[in-house]
């Protein structure tokens, strides 16, 4: 490491909230919430990490007002009995100066026939598509997206009410925000369905909703992304100019901040430039950017979750790019799981005593 990570501790102002320094806790989904209510050991395990020193956390994907928003018995909701839970989570974190926002995220069509909660019901997409010809249900009616637009809006509301920090929209990987904006899985004939930017409609709507249901100066962000579980070879917009229109009407929609999620952040987004997707995102929209994908790691996450290891990595390109302007905070996922005080360690330079990132690492809330 010869670059000084000191600039990655310089505060960040997003609206009217104060960030301490860059380093943003991923959401990573943790499956520790029984029965979707997050219980002590999660409060502990967010509030390790902001005494570890991060300057903001996004929690694991909760889900908004919605029954079939999950597809696991263990992953947390944001509404009902399990807000009793994340007042805990809060507090445990605020004890520590932290700062926190639930990550909303609804699994859509990634949701697989009988899974919990509620295995009775059948999961939602816009065409019913799990991914490109594979029809598993029927599109969804009107009805059944103004319903999820709603839960989006319930659980934001919550998240303010509770003393939530902000609210992250999932709108990546596949998931039901994904599935609107991607062609190959939402081929509707009314305005939610057509070209790219009317792919957008469903995002801005919830955006919308969310921006009506909480204060004018609460922080919204989006996280997105290009690839998609079902093909990581996917890109959303193609050229610049291609995602020109696709953000535009998410910008003018009240989005606060794009987290925008690639599965290595120094790989560069088009060819002819080495700004990677935070860095186009943040050039065309003006917005502020979160970029995320193996920081501090020398392996990609789908190495390192089929047994792959992955050991420290020097994060001299990563300030590189910082330093220059191309986005405004970073993301640390694999990375915190192993180190809860990874901010703090690469803050004192103690670079030797990161550990590395195994599977082994998962089963316990460390």
């Amino acid at each position: 490491m010869s670059l000084s990570p000191a600039p990655l501790f310089t505060p960040f102002k997003l609206k009217n909230l104060t960030i301490p320094n860059r380093i943003v806790m991923a959401p990573m989904t943790r499956s520790k919430s029984p029965d979707q209510i997050p219980g002590p050991d999660v409060a502990a395990y967010y509030g390790r990490r902001a005494k570890g020193g991060v300057g903001l956390i996004i929690t694991e994907g909760v889900a908004p007002d919605h029954p079939v928003a999950l597809n696991d018995h263990n992953v947390p909701n944001f509404h009902g009995d399990a807000l009793d839970g994340w007042a805990k989570v809060l507090k445990a974190v605020k004890a520590e100066g932290g700062l926190i926002m639930p990550q909303l995220w609804h699994t859509g069509l990634m949701r697989k026939p009988g899974a919990g909660p509620n295995p009775h019901l059948t999961g939602v997409g816009p065409s019913g598509l799990a991914k490109p010809g594979k029809k598993v249900t029927e599109p969804m009616t009107t009805a059944d997206i103004d319903e999820v637009i709603k839960g989006y809006a319930t659980s934001a509301r919550h998240a303010e009410e509770l003393g939530f920090d902000g609210v992250e929209v999932h709108g990546a990987h596949g998931y039901l925000i994904d599935q609107f904006f991607w062609e190959g899985t939402n081929e509707r004939p009314d305005h939610y369905g057509g070209d790219m930017v009317k792919r957008t409609q469903f995002a801005v709507d919830v955006i919308k909703a969310i921006r009506g249901a909480v204060s004018k100066d609460y922080p919204v962000i989006l996280r997105w992304s290009q690839w998609k579980q079902q093909d990581y070879t996917i890109k959303l917009a193609p050229t610049p100019q291609a995602l020109e229109k696709f953000l535009d009407p998410l910008v003018k929609a009240g989005v606060d901040c794009m987290h925008c999620s690639t599965r290595k952040f120094w790989d560069p987004e088009f060819e002819g430039s080495d700004l990677n997707l935070a860095g186009w995102t943040k050039k065309i929209t003006g917005l502020p950017t979160i970029t995320v994908g193996s920081v501090g790691l020398n392996e990609e996450f789908i190495a390192t979750y089929g047994g792959k290891p992955a050991g420290p990595a020097s994060l001299d390109r990563l300030i590189e790019m910082f330093s220059r302007g191309d986005f405004d905070l970073v993301a640390v996922g694999r990375a915190l799981i192993v180190n809860p005080n990874w901010a703090e360690l690469v803050k004192a330079g103690k670079f030797n005593d990161l550990k590395p990132f195994s599977l082994e690492a998962l089963p316990v809330l460390h």
